[in-house]
Order: C-alpha cells, then structure tokens, then sequence
C-alpha cells in the first residue's frame, strides 16, 4: 500500500530527513576501536572483532635473524567493520582479507598498528579469514621504543610479558582474546624450533631443513604464545596420566644442567600436587624449556620457559611450583586487566608457599607470616598495592610477596574448606576465559558468606601502609623468630622472577 503524506510542512519534512540521514550514518559501517581500552597499555588488543584460531607459518634462519612466512587469522566480527587494527610491528608484504587483497599500513607510527582496510566493508557476525605475509629482522624492529625478540648466537627466543607477539606474528594481543594456536616454523637441522602444546610432529622437505609442528588445543593468550629456536637437548616422554610430556635444556648450560633437569624433569609431579590444591590441570600438555638466554622465566601456556639463572645455586622446584601454578592463575585463567595481576603473581608465588608446606620445608602459614614480619612499617613495600600496583610496578616485588600474605590472610579469614572451594570454584568456573579481581572477590563473598572478605582484600591490596592484623589474623599469629628453613631458598626463587619478570626494554 502506498500511503501518502498531506499537508506536512517544509521544517517536518526537513526533520524526517536528517533523521532518516542520521540513521543511515549511524548504519555505516565504521573502524574497530585501536585498543581494548586496558590503561596500563594503551595500544595493547583491538576492537572490532574476535579471534579464534591462529595458524603461524614460518622461516628461520639464525644466522640472519631473518623471519618470513604468513600468519593465517579466523575471527568473527562483533560490529560492522570498515577498517580494523591488527598489534604487529614486522614489516608486511601483502594482506588479504577473505582471500581479496587489502589495503594495509605496517607500523607506520612504530606503535605496532597493522591498519587493515578491507575492500568491502565486513559485516557484523561474518566469519573473517586475514592472511598476513611478512619478511623481517626481529632484533632490528622497535614498537614505542623496544625490542622483545632475543637473538641469540644459535637462533632467537621470542618470550616476554606482556607483549611479544608483535615481533613475530600478527594478532590481537590482550589476553581478553585467546585463541588456539598452530605454530610451524621452518629451521636448520642444526637447530630445533621450540613451542607451546602438542609437537605434532617434524617434516623435512628440503636438504638441510626441519620444520617443527607445534598444536595448542585450548584457549591461549597471546603473550603466553612462545617461540625458542637453538640447540636444544630435547626429551620427550609422557607424564603419568599420558600427557605428552616435553622438555628441553640450553646447550650452553653447563654446570646448571644437572640442576635444571632436577628441577624441570619434576614437572608432572609438581602439577600433580597443585591440582589437588585448585583443581584438574587445564591443558593438553607439559614440559619447560631451560636457557642461558634470558635471566627470568615465565609461564608459556603448557610449556614455561626459565632462565638458567634460577637454577645456578642447585635444584629449584620451587621456581617449577611458581611457573606451573600459572597454568591455573593467568593462562587458564587470565586476567582481565593488566591491573589484575594479582589474581596471577599472588597465587603463582602462594603456590610456592604450599609446595613448601606439602614436601616439609616450612608451612605456608610460616612464610607468609615472614613477609609480614621481615617489612618494618615505613618499609616502601608496603606503599605498593597488589591490586593495582600501576603499570610501572605490575612485577614489583611487593605484588608477589604483598600479595601472596594477602591470599594467605584470606585463608587464614575464611578457613581451609572454604579457602580451597572458593579456589577450585575460581578456576572450574573461568576455565579458558579471564577473571578481574572484583569477580574473584564475589565468588569469595558468595562462598564464604558473613566474612569481611571485602574489607580484608581492601586492606590488602588497595590500601597503602602496612595491616594492622598479620596473614594470620590477630589472634592466630605466628612467631617469627628465626627464618624457616626453607625460605632462604624460596626468596632466592623468588627474587630472581621479580628482579627480571620486567619487560627487557626497561
């Protein structure tokens, strides 16, 4: 039917059409957002759409530094998308989206931004495949000043926090937008390409060259995502319930060796304890990687990789405890924020706190209650807040220590029952996703109804100054009068992961 509009006047149909114009600009298509909006990093993650898998093929040569090959992208757009940003910082030959070619500009501002456009405009909730081929020397790109990539004399490592993928594949890098992962990198037979996940297996098809096949079967963050090319002893075994189990030590380790297999050959046994103090261990595989490359370590999903240093004055299982706990505390679970690297930090160094109670060195209840004790009042320890410690002091000491007293204080409040439900709970609940601290503290609240939840953590980790009431409580506090036995150990552990757990830049 046609309907027809008399007797309107000029200024109604002049209103009409600048609402009908509004509608069809506001229908337009536009860019995904730069960032996800994280403060502590402004550029960090994108907007626009979701990643679900990434498929990373690649070349190597060590004695060049050159990296070559494609990053392949599947997404899902949660808007319409005229352009959208990709964190990526290596110089970029050809993109195409959904297999036509678009146009792109690679790190022009060296902020990392790869800004595609595609040739159409993308749909809200399309499917979106995005091939990236790319040809560079890592060590020689800078993102607002640095550089991740280490090269080394035998090859390269790409492992850092919070940001790495940048320099050496394209993605959306915030762990708000984990994604499974291949990795197939191409290398000389005199070296071995190291990743994350399953080694599904090692192809030859040219004299001279081994390409490595790498599989990460559950949601991964992109930071948790590592690469380590060298000469590596590798071993490969299982654990005991079958997981492929593998691991892999510098040849340049020298004396440490021996100490770094007594300490990462543990593993299985490690997580096997942890699992029945938070729950199934959430991934398809173990292992560790040990090098003389860098001096910290860190928690690649599946797969940590540790600095040789942590092992130069003996066997280390506590630093194996502290990695490992990870799997559970920021790769299953990750963070949400930056902000919130407590809910990581804190319980991955609690974790060394039971792991020292469980094989008889000294209780948690022991340790915990040091930290307290060994940090006078006027201690500027106590002027950082765990809970938002501010970019530049994410790995300070005082979020590890500060924060494993305050997970403790939290036991010590809602008792051992309710401590390791809220615990378990946490992690079956956020399997694969994130978790912001504020969610942890209601589930706590929910769990452990009628206690000052609330107020504790407030007091503990947002509160500058040092608690009036130690981990234990007031009326549960133990005597530190000499150190435990086992704590010398623990803090030389300890130390090394903060001292070098910082970005290398700084």
């Amino acid at each position: 039917m046609r309907r027809t509009v008399r007797g309107t006047s000029t200024a109604a149909l002049a209103a009409v059409a600048a609402t009908l114009l509004t509608s069809v600009a506001a229908a337009a298509p536009g860019p995904g957002a730069p960032s996800v909006g994280d403060p502590y990093y402004p550029n960090a993650g994108n907007g626009g759409y979701d990643v679900s898998h990434y498929d990373i093929r690649l070349t190597y040569q060590p004695t060049t530094d050159v990296l070559s090959g494609t990053t392949t992208i599947t997404a899902t757009t949660t808007q319409e998308l005229s352009r959208f940003n990709l964190d990526f910082g290596l110089r970029v030959s050809s993109v195409l989206v959904n297999n036509v070619a678009a146009t792109f500009s690679a790190n022009a501002a060296g902020d990392g931004e790869l800004v595609v456009t595609p040739a159409r405009p993308l749909a809200k909730g399309a499917p979106v495949t995005v091939v990236v081929a790319y040809n560079d020397r890592p060590s020689t790109v800078k993102i607002n000043g640095f550089t991740s990539w280490v090269k080394t004399a035998d090859g390269a490592l790409a492992v850092n926090e919070p940001e790495i993928a940048s320099w050496w594949y394209p993605s959306n890098d915030h762990p708000t937008d984990k994604a499974t992962f291949d990795v197939s990198v191409e290398v000389p037979d005199s070296v071995v390409a190291l990743s994350n996940g399953t080694l599904v297996r090692t192809t030859k098809n040219r004299t001279g060259w081994t390409r490595w096949w790498w599989r990460s079967t559950q949601p991964q963050a992109t930071y948790l995502t590592s690469l380590e090319v060298g000469k590596f002893e590798v071993n490969r075994q299982t654990t005991p319930d079958g997981k492929p189990f593998v691991t892999a030590y510098g040849a340049d380790l020298g004396d440490s060796l021996g100490a770094a297999k007594a300490s990462v050959e543990r593993t299985p046994e490690i997580n096997e304890f942890l699992a029945t103090q938070f729950g199934p261990y959430p991934f398809e595989a173990q292992g560790g990687v040990v090098t003389t490359a860098i001096g910290f370590a860190l928690e690649n999903q599946t797969r940590p990789v540790y600095g040789a240093r942590g092992f130069i004055a003996g066997s280390n299982a506590s630093l194996v405890a502290h990695e490992n706990a990870h799997q559970w505390f920021g790769d299953s679970v990750a963070v949400g924020r930056w902000s919130d690297i407590w809910l990581n930090e804190g319980f991955a160094t609690y974790a060394q706190y039971l792991w020292s109670e469980h094989v008889g060195e000294g209780t948690a209840a022991e340790l915990a209650q040091y930290v307290y004790d060994s940090k006078p009042a006027d201690d500027p320890f106590w002027q950082v807040l765990p809970g938002d410690p501010g970019a530049d002091r994410q790995f300070d000491a005082a979020v590890y220590d500060r924060g494993a007293a305050a997970v403790h204080a939290l036991r010590s409040q809602v008792g051992d029952e309710k401590f390791f439900q809220i615990l378990k709970t946490w992690q079956a609940t956020k399997k694969g996703g994130t978790g912001r601290i504020e969610d942890f503290t209601a589930l706590a609240e929910r769990i452990a109804p009628g206690r000052p939840v609330r107020q504790l953590l407030k007091v503990w980790l947002y509160t500058p100054g040092k608690p009036f009431a130690g981990p234990n409580g007031p009326t549960a506090r133990v005597a530190a009068t000499a150190e435990p036995k086992s704590y010398k150990a623990i803090r030389a552990a300890l130390d090394n992961h903060v001292r070098t757990h910082l970005h290398e830049h700084e």
